[in-house]
C-alpha cells in the first residue's frame, strides 16, 4: 500500500461503498398505462389560461329566476356586480340570501358597492379597499337596507 492510499483511507477520501442505481421495473397492467397519461395532464397548467384577462360582468335581475345566472358566471371565476335597484324588496332580499350563500360555498365574497349595488367575487378575485365612507346613507330615499 502506497503512501497514497494510506492517505486516502485516513481521510476516508476513498469510498468503501459501491453504488448502484436501481431502475424501476414495476409491472403496469395497459390500464394503468392508459391513467399516466391522464394523471400527468391534471398536473399541467395551460398558459393561455394564465394570460386570460379577468372579466367583471354586470347583471341587473327582473325576477329572482336571473340569480341562478349569477351564480353561473361565479362557478366560471367571473366577478359579478348585481344592480337590484329594478326589482322588488321582497325579491332583492331573496337573491341577496341565495347570492351570499353562493359565494360562501366557493369561498369568495359579496359586498355592497352602493345604493342596492353589490359585488360578487369568487376566490380568485381580492377586492381591497374600501368605499363604504364614501356613501352617506341618509342621501337615499329608500332605505330597503338599512
Amino acid at each position: 500500500m502506497g503512501i497514497k492510499s494510506k492517505f486516502k483511507n485516513f481521510f476516508m477520501l476513498e469510498d468503501e461503498y459501491e453504488y448502484v442505481e436501481e431502475e424501476d421495473t414495476k409491472d403496469i397492467s395497459p390500464e394503468e398505462e392508459q391513467q399516466a397519461p391522464a394523471n400527468r395532464k391534471q398536473n399541467v397548467v395551460s398558459l393561455q389560461s394564465a394570460k386570460k384577462s379577468s372579466k367583471v360582468i354586470l347583471i341587473e335581475p327582473r325576477v329572482y329566476a336571473e340569480a341562478q345566472e349569477v351564480a353561473d358566471h361565479l362557478v366560471n371565476r367571473k366577478a359579478v356586480i348585481v344592480n337590484l335597484q329594478r326589482i322588488h324588496r321582497d325579491q332583492a332580499l331573496r337573491i341577496v340570501d341565495f347570492l351570499s350563500g353562493t359565494v360562501y360555498a366557493l369561498g369568495g365574497d359579496i359586498q355592497r358597492v352602493g345604493h342596492d349595488i353589490f359585488l360578487c367575487t369568487p376566490d380568485n378575485v381580492e377586492v381591497s379597499g374600501n368605499i363604504s365612507e364614501l356613501i352617506n346613507e341618509h342621501d337615499f330615499d329608500d332605505s330597503r337596507w338599512n
